[in-house]
């Protein structure tokens, strides 16, 4: 089992390495263990959406089944609008919102037992901002992350901003970064060591950029190297810059025993050095605006590529520089529809699973990208799934959460309904599941936990 993949196996290694440092660096790095336990990033812990360390059998306990009148804890109003996951520490569960006409920007902060909001305020205003054009995305969308101490929330070029989770003082902001989102911005923040990674794909500028996250300073800048070559373009969207743009977030992962940063742009995915931004490889194709997290599977970089000619490719992530043609493993594109423009497929053992926008549920094996199953579910789906209890959980717009049993048949277990749909992903601590709807955060938890 890789190390990356188990937490504890990882910490039990580095106490080892640490016999002779201080008793505080190894209390620190329990805390850090410990604080996994909660969901301090879009996609969780891991950036996977495991609910659970990959590999541990551990039953957590969340609710199966649930409605506006069981299992409810609490259920708290969110003023404004806002697609972002929650992201929750130490009793914390932080948002960020913005008004529906895209002037004002704020980060909210629940208190997970009460479900009061301890903090909601303006961290941002403009005064043009550029409309969406459409229903999908909105002007608060990115997820923001926390730890110990700090919480990092961004609303694309609109700002970034760092804020201390004990007194909510604003720590460090920034509005310098460009980008014209066109359809708002939708890349979430993710840390690494001392770093926090910003993704800005938009229709004037594509780039990566990593700030000190104690200063907010950039400490290292990288443009997408994909060629255009649209200057002549006869289509309006191509005119507009549309297919230039992507909403994905990137994930860490480890590639022959060292770190490797795997993004999805438009036009092609892309492996950095996260530690200076250098790109490794790229393999391109012709989508554009794909928006789902890739997936790392035994040294393959499983990407959604977005609109145009939607598939899935799996691609060996070992290459240097344009890889296109020597290191794509397998591509999934039959049907198209399959394909999820939005919500981030998910790995359980050998398989992988993903729902498309509308609703299409397919199974397919990670290592081949052989079709095992297909099967279409009611709605409307943004929110990408999560796996917990050997459940996998999928929301959608329309307000139901179906529980599906993974494995080689299609198997539904439970179907949950709430008010309003989910355009936000589930979030979980402890043995809480928390979801953002339209208008609201719920708490949704067993009202007779099982032990």
């Amino acid at each position: 089992m890789s190390l990356d993949n188990h937490p504890h196996a990882y910490a039990r290694l580095t106490i080892r390495r640490l016999r002779n440092c201080s008793v505080a660096a190894v209390l620190a790095l329990f805390c850090l263990a410990s604080s996994q336990a909660d969901w301090p990033q879009f996609r969780g812990p891991w950036g996977n959406g495991y609910v659970s360390a990959p590999g541990d059998a551990k039953t957590i306990g969340l609710p199966q089944v649930w409605s506006e009148t069981n299992q409810v804890k609490w259920k708290t109003e969110i003023p404004a609008s806002g697609w972002s996951t929650p992201v929750i520490l130490e009793g914390q569960a932080w948002l960020t919102t913005a008004t529906p006409d895209g002037h004002d920007f704020f980060a909210l902060c629940v208190d997970t037992a009460s479900g009061k909001i301890l903090f909601n305020e303006k961290l941002f205003h403009c005064d043009k901002p550029e409309p969406l054009g459409n229903e999908v995305n909105g002007y608060a969308t990115p997820s923001a992350v926390v730890e110990p101490g700090r919480v990092y929330v961004h609303f694309g070029s609109y700002g970034t901003a760092c804020l201390d989770t004990k007194t909510f003082k604003v720590l460090w902001q920034r509005q310098d970064l460009p980008c014209r989102h066109f359809r708002g911005p939708a890349s979430s923040l993710i840390l690494f060591e001392d770093f926090l990674i910003l993704t800005m794909d938009g229709v004037d500028v594509q780039y990566l950029a990593a700030l000190d996250k104690k200063t907010g300073q950039t400490v290292w800048k990288t443009n997408r190297s994909v060629a255009w070559n649209d200057e002549d373009a006869t289509d309006q969207m191509t005119r507009d810059g549309d297919r230039r743009k992507a909403h994905s977030t990137p994930l860490i992962v480890e590639v022959g025993g060292k770190k490797q940063l795997l993004s999805l742009g438009a036009k092609a995915a892309y492996g950095y050095e996260p530690a200076t931004g250098k790109e490794i490889w790229r393999a391109q194709f012709s989508a554009w605006s794909g928006a789902p997290v890739p997936v790392f599977y035994k040294g393959l970089a499983i990407v959604s590529t977005g609109y145009g000619t939607s598939e899935l490719l799996a691609i060996r992530t070992d290459g240097q520089g344009d890889v296109t043609r020597t290191h794509i493993a397998w591509k999934f594109e039959q049907p198209e529809k399959s394909v999820p423009k939005t919500a981030t497929p998910i790995l359980v053992d050998d398989l992988l699973y993903l729902v498309s926008d509308d609703g299409m549920v397919t199974c397919l094996e990670a290592g081949t990208g052989k079709e095992v199953w297909r099967k279409r579910l009611i709605g409307n789906y943004s929110a990408s799934p999560i796996y917990a209890d050997g459940q996998l959980y999928f929301c959608n717009q329309q307000g139901k959460t179906f529980l599906l049993k993974p494995g080689r048949t299609c198997e539904i277990l439970e179907t949950n309904v709430l008010d309003t749909g989910l355009m936000a992903s589930p979030a979980v601590s402890g043995k809480a599941l928390f979801l953002r709807t339209k208008t609201h955060l719920y708490r949704i938890e067993n009202s007779s936990p099982t032990e």
